[in-house]
């Protein structure tokens, strides 16, 4: 039997990377899935192969209204909702005394309160269905930090903190609050880090040295945790904050 069967799920950054390999997982195991993106241009053809288990929805998640608009839709075509995955997220990096204000809050804007919003909006439909999962997307860089990245490792930890805080609020309505926290993963999202390291042979050698599994990970090693955390295997699983990270952090 699949593991998500008829499960609704609304997928927030779900066309490119984790999330485009987190959503065919979602669908193959049998749940129908909302998926929204900034790119509207590329977002339909991303989920144009599930037929009519996946819709896309463009939303810029910077903006409340969008995303109050995106959960009311969402909601109303799948007729419900059981579970809200937030992983849109925005890196950038840079020596701190170089670091704009503006860059600063745009981290914070995309990766902390944008998740806020989706869960302000999306937990009333919930609530209605006596039950859910939700599923925020923060960083190993959240648990530990790394140099250029200020913004973007406080603003991952402070993910980690709100799914910990709501977590405690939601357990009384069995919505569960979990964060992903992956480590060096194999995706074109981590190249201003890159960069700043000194490119991708730096990276090689960093992650060689550091990482016991001797590799970065992929999407597709990510994606399952998914299917976990929206499944009832997971019923008792709630404020965690989920390392995937190839052994690196102890």
């Amino acid at each position: 039997m699949s593991r998500l069967a008829n499960k609704r799920i609304l997928f927030i950054g779900g066309i490119t990377n984790i999330g485009a390999a987190a959503v065919a997982l979602l669908v193959r195991e049998g749940a129908r899935v909302a998926v929204a993106d900034i790119d509207a241009q590329a977002g339909p053809a991303s989920v144009a192969a599930y037929g009519d288990r996946a819709r896309f929805f463009p939303v810029d998640v910077r903006d409340e209204a969008g995303i109050a608009g995106l959960v009311a839709a969402a909601v109303a075509w799948l007729g419900g909702l059981d579970g809200l995955c937030q992983n849109a997220g925005l890196l950038r990096a840079g020596p701190v005394e170089h670091f704009s204000a503006a860059d600063w809050d745009a981290v914070y804007a995309v990766n902390v309160r944008a998740q806020f919003l989706g869960v302000k909006y999306a937990v009333p439909h919930l609530k209605a269905a006596g039950k859910g999962s939700i599923v925020n997307m923060s960083s190993l860089a959240g648990k530990h930090g790394g140099p250029g990245r200020a913004a973007y490792s406080s603003a991952k930890a402070a993910v980690i903190g709100m799914g910990n805080s709501l977590a405690a609020e939601l357990a009384p309505f069995d919505i569960r609050v979990n964060t992903l926290c992956p480590g060096w993963i194999d995706t074109p999202f981590n190249r201003p880090a890159i960069d700043f390291i000194g490119g991708d042979d730096a990276v090689e050698r960093m992650v060689a040295a550091t990482v016991p599994m001797g590799r970065q990970g992929t999407p597709a090693e990510v994606a399952p945790i998914y299917v976990y955390l929206l499944s009832d295997e997971s019923s008792y699983v709630t404020s965690q904050a989920l390392i995937i990270d190839g052994g690196s952090y102890s």
